[in-house]
């Protein structure tokens, strides 16, 4: 059985989407605490990469890392959500799910740190 939201088409769809996204960010920022310190760390890193004294392809590269931390986040917070809800029973591959998606997270912010001292350090 299909979503009722799939025959949606044209600007129904479009702000249909829209509250979806908006429901999930208010969703992730009340009940996901790293969702949380990781919006800290973009309000402080993305206006610091807009006034640091680097080029535009700088500027645009370190934002997108750090704007990929929290797509990163998101990510796996909806899979942590979707492994909890399945089951909260103790499962290897429910395990394995988390702890890769975690490890998507941490990946993402060494992407953040490498990005930021190869073009802050040359």
């Amino acid at each position: 059985m299909e979503s009722p939201y799939k025959s949606k088409t044209g600007f129904k769809h479009i702000g249909s989407a829209l509250l979806c996204a908006l429901a999930g960010l208010r969703a992730a920022i009340q009940h996901e605490d790293a969702f949380r310190q990781e919006v800290l760390l973009a309000c402080i890193l993305i206006p610091l990469a807009i006034f640091l004294p680097v080029d535009t392809i700088g500027k645009a590269v370190m934002i997108a890392s750090v704007l990929l931390v929290l797509i990163v986040e998101l990510l796996n917070s909806a899979i942590e959500a979707a492994v909890d809800h399945a089951s909260l029973d103790h499962h290897p591959l429910a395990r394995r799910a988390k702890d890769i998606a975690s490890a998507a997270v941490l990946l993402s912010l060494l992407n953040v740190v490498s990005v930021w001292a190869l073009i802050l350090l040359g």
